[in-house]
């Protein structure tokens, strides 16, 4: 029998999908206010209200997850709430509010509302995903999240670069979607389920067929898309220089939260352990999606001049570096992704967060719109001193420690036999090349002089998320355990 079918407790699934219907509900009203009591009001006071409306429906939905923190299920267990998806949801609730935030004197449209309720909409499908374990729920969930991410990238109506970047963006989400719908119907074929779990029970009894090869290769396609990994990057540089900053921020930040909680559900679905032969056939596909991320990742880094493609190329490192945890498959590189992920997110909406006020100031993100930022703003310079080098994993910042716990969880599984110590390794030397275009970046900041010396603008609001962002990546770094302890194993 279908699982969708199966009878469920209402109750437990209102409990579970309450965030997202206070999102929902949120949204209508964005729209309704924006359209109906403001719309006549100044551009700046419609922005803030949407946003900071969005900021209020954000804390909401978290408040409640913090105050429900028991584990549910409806649907035969197609849809779950547990204490490691309720942190996750948290964590990108808490991402999408920073977003908005760093949004309220965003000047690239017309339409805040419209643009607030589908930053909300698209974070909808993101706490949707991490909850889903069904393929149909997960299908549904991350088309729900690509169509506002479409959407979205496009929204800066007067710039010809934000309207390519959603058509390529559009192009091949439509690609990898197919992609991933046609490996989810194989698995459906084998299986006789889209239950996560009863895949992983009949996967179990099942030997390793030419098929089922091509079911995980189409999956991993399709969401090696969604994460920005080799070989299915090719979206990311263009939609990370053309988006809107805070459009940017949010799909390098909670899309990826999102993206990668749902690979670890999969990941665990079709490796059960009595499917060694099997288990082999889908680590070795992360492994090269990794290697390959990595590689091409840092080196294409290395070579920009614009500060946007610079941390997309780093993006699709850090990808490479999380799809090692996926490979390692135990619950401590799963809860070691999570933290890598939830940290690498925090500290990218910063950093695009002082990109968006270096554009609109000097009206580029090229490295020399960056000369003298600390002359000019040393609030600004500050912040994106501790992200770059968060990013690049120095200590005492959090991104050492995201890294330090991500390889180490790779090193003690015994998942990873003969290549987990070859590909720390790499990855560890790759890291130390990354520290290089990160520096180029400051050594503009803090070296070179300005080509402006006028002092550079920011609003209070800007500057206090910024602040408040910057002390967390600190603060985490120095007490680790305070993050960690949030995400249980499992």
């Amino acid at each position: 029998m279908n699982t969708l079918m199966a009878p469920m407790n209402y109750g437990d699934l209102f409990q579970i999908t309450l965030p997202e219907t206070v999102l929902e509900v949120v949204s209508l009203l964005v729209l309704l206010v924006d359209l109906g009591l403001l719309r006549k009001s100044t551009q700046a006071m419609r922005m803030a209200t949407a946003c900071l409306l969005s900021v209020a429906g954000c804390a909401v939905a978290g408040l409640w997850l913090l105050a429900h923190p028991e584990s549910l299920s409806v649907m035969q267990g197609a849809l779950v709430a547990t204490p490691l998806v309720a942190a996750t949801q948290i964590g990108i609730l808490i991402l999408t509010a920073l977003v908005l935030l760093l949004s309220v004197k965003a000047e690239f449209s017309r339409n805040p509302g419209e643009f607030a309720a589908i930053v909300l909409l698209g974070t909808t499908g993101m706490l949707l995903l991490t909850a889903s374990r069904d393929l149909l729920l997960i299908f549904v969930a991350l088309e729900l999240l690509s169509l506002s991410l479409y959407v979205l990238t496009a929204f800066a109506k007067s710039s010809a670069e934000s309207a390519e970047a959603a058509l390529k963006y559009y192009l091949f989400g439509g690609m990898s979607a197919a992609l991933m719908l046609f490996g989810f119907s194989y698995l459906y074929g084998l299986t006789g389920s889209t239950n996560l779990a009863e895949i992983s029970a009949s996967l179990a009894a099942q030997g390793t067929t030419p098929l089922l090869i091509v079911a995980l290769v189409l999956i991993a396609a399709g969401l090696g898309f969604k994460v920005a990994a080799v070989p299915f990057h090719l979206w990311a540089p263009d939609t990370y220089q053309g988006a809107p900053a805070p459009v940017t921020a949010l799909i390098a930040s909670g899309s990826k939260v999102a993206s990668f909680a749902v690979l670890i559900a999969l990941t665990t679905a079709v490796l059960p352990a009595a499917a060694p032969l099997r288990g082999a056939s889908w680590i070795v596909l992360l492994v090269w999606m990794s290697a390959g991320s990595i590689l091409l990742g840092n080196l294409g880094a290395l070579v920009q001049t614009s500060v946007r493609r610079l941390l997309a190329y780093s993006a699709i490192a850090h990808a490479g570096y999380m799809l090692l945890g996926i490979a390692a498959n135990t619950s401590q590189s799963g809860a070691a992704v999570l933290y890598y992920a939830l940290t690498y997110a925090l500290t990218t909406v910063g950093a695009f967060g002082v990109i968006g006020i270096v554009e609109r100031t000097a009206g580029s993100d090229r490295m020399d719109a960056f000369a003298g930022l600390s002359r000019r703003n040393p609030v600004l310079a500050g912040a994106m001193f501790f992200f770059l080098l968060s990013l690049a994993g120095i200590p005492p910042l959090v991104g050492f420690w995201a890294k330090f716990n991500l390889f180490a969880a790779v090193l003690h599984s015994t998942t990873s036999g003969t290549w987990g110590f070859g590909m720390v390794a790499f990855a560890l030397a790759a890291s130390a090349i990354s520290l290089y275009y990160y520096l180029q970046v400051l050594k503009r900041m803090y070296v070179l002089k300005p080509i402006d010396s006028a002092p550079l603008e920011a609003s209070a609001l800007e500057l206090t998320t910024l602040f408040v962002i910057a002390i967390a990546v600190v603060l985490l770094g120095i007490f680790p355990g305070l993050l960690s302890a949030w995400i249980p194993l499992g």
